[in-house]
């Protein structure tokens, strides 16, 4: 990933993207430049127009997602008898267990 954001580094000063461009902006991190990561992403990024496609994602809309919408069918639940207990049933029931 830091040899992306070194090509990007390098294109927003208007440098062109070399090998040795990215493996100078890469050791002046104190990181050791990978000759093979270095040559992979110079080909990949020959012939792209990087500021063009930073455009494009700034410009893309993502479509909110749909609000859930409640069933017609959904019925009201309706609380359990056992759910309906007091408060006093409950702690009468604890305290048989602590004797």
């Amino acid at each position: 990933m830091e040899y992306v954001y070194a090509a990007m580094l390098l294109n927003s000063l208007g440098k062109e993207i070399t090998e040795d461009s990215l493996k100078n902006v890469i050791a002046s991190t104190g990181a050791q430049p990978d000759d093979a990561q270095i040559k992979v992403v110079v080909s990949a990024l020959k012939g792209v127009d990087i500021n063009k496609i930073i455009e494009e994602a700034q410009n893309a809309q993502v479509a909110p997602a749909p609000a859930a919408q409640p069933s017609k069918e959904a019925k009201k639940e309706e609380p359990h008898k056992d759910e309906a207990k007091s408060a006093e049933e409950a702690a009468a029931g604890l305290s048989s267990l602590f004797g």
